[in-house]
């Protein structure tokens, strides 16, 4: 098994230095247009210089209807180029990789935020979830959106992209039983369903060959990720895998435990045995201790993706590598601040339960 602090070789001559990685993290710092704020670049920037391997943004829009959060990174125009420019050198400065994570909203895109309609697989007509079905158009428009974000990935230096496939957001949408009630090319069986994240991956290397190509799933229903079967989002991922798929992050919420539909089995495990050794496997999902990480690397795990821990912890590699304790929650606003997390995304991190001190 690998120690954590060994090297990954995601590609040749793109190497991360250990095998702990900063999670995409939601954090409401970016300007309103969707452009790199300071602040946005100052957090990101302290968990590489903390030690991190591969950094990775918070979900970033790749069209303005699919835009869901207030301050959400945008790579969905060519106006974004020097801020992700900039991004890129100051965090290859701290020693990281890093990876922009691709995203559309979909039937959780928010209208008040992008000034657009969303729109889904399908139509639904609850008032929290009203949105259109997508058109023919809309989904093509779509998979050109993922494309023209990797490439200004790729003009502006990063190492890699990740399709976000998980939590319940569009290409979630199309892969769910329950979002997903179409009866043309783009529903019902697995093969249809799949079609959108499967194409968007195509369009993505197709733009962007030089850059790394991670896939982020829900291996089963959890929060917003609903209609979901694990052999099913097994599936998915070997059908990924064998369409170019580089390395596949699997949000477990909480890694240590096994998964809902076997009770015997781990999701690291599961999957590990599903693709081939050739594509890397990053985990996440409440791993805060040395433990609980190298606890997934013994599963098949070749790198773990920090969360809160890492925003309670920007130098978390460091303090591990040292022996040093961890900070764990709650947190102190102070000290969340000096972590290197704004005013702004402290008031937000205030929504999570136990999170931050009262």
């Amino acid at each position: 098994m690998a120690g954590l602090f060994d090297p990954l070789a995601l590609r040749e001559n793109v190497v991360a230095r250990n095998r702990i990685w900063l999670a995409p993290l939601t954090n409401q710092q970016s300007h309103a247009d969707g452009t790199l704020s300071d602040d946005e670049l100052h957090f990101l920037a302290r968990r590489a210089d903390g030690g991190f391997g591969l950094v990775e943004t918070c979900a970033a829009h790749v069209e303005q209807d699919g835009k869901a959060w207030p301050g959400e990174l945008g790579v969905h125009d060519d106006a974004m180029l020097p801020g992700l420019r900039r991004l890129a050198a100051r965090i290859h400065q701290g020693g990281a990789l890093l990876s922009a994570q691709l995203f559309h909203g979909g039937l959780r895109a928010d209208p008040a935020v992008s000034g657009l309609e969303r729109w889904s697989a399908s139509a639904h007509s609850e008032e929290a979830d009203r949105c259109r079905a997508g058109t023919e158009e809309d989904i093509q428009g779509a998979i050109d959106a993922f494309a023209s974000a990797a490439r200004r990935c790729a003009q502006a230096g990063f190492d890699g992209v990740e399709l976000h496939g998980a939590h319940g957001y569009l290409l979630s949408q199309f892969l769910s039983t329950t979002y997903n009630r179409r009866e043309d090319r783009w529903g019902g069986s697995l093969e249809n369903r799949s079609r959108l994240i499967r194409e968007t991956l195509a369009a993505v290397r197709r733009a962007a060959p030089g850059l790394v190509l991670a896939v982020r799933l829900s291996p089963e229903d959890f929060g917003q990720a609903k209609g979901l079967d694990l052999d099913e989002t097994l599936e998915v991922a070997r059908m990924l895998a064998q369409e170019g798929m580089e390395v596949l992050h699997l949000s477990l919420w909480r890694s240590a435990l096994n998964t809902h539909k076997r009770p015997q089995e781990h999701a690291t495990t599961l999957f590990r045995a599903a693709v081939p050794s050739r594509v890397k496997i990053v985990v996440a999902g409440n791993i805060w201790t040395k433990e609980d990480a190298e606890a997934q690397l013994a599963l098949g795990a070749d790198a773990v993706a920090l969360g809160r821990s890492a925003i309670a912890n920007h130098d978390w590699p460091e303090r591990v590598r040292r022996g040093d304790a961890i900070q764990r929650a709650p947190i102190p606003a102070e000290v969340l601040r000096r972590e290197g997390a704004s005013a702004g995304f402290v008031d937000y991190l205030r929504a999570w339960k136990n999170f931050v001190v009262p």
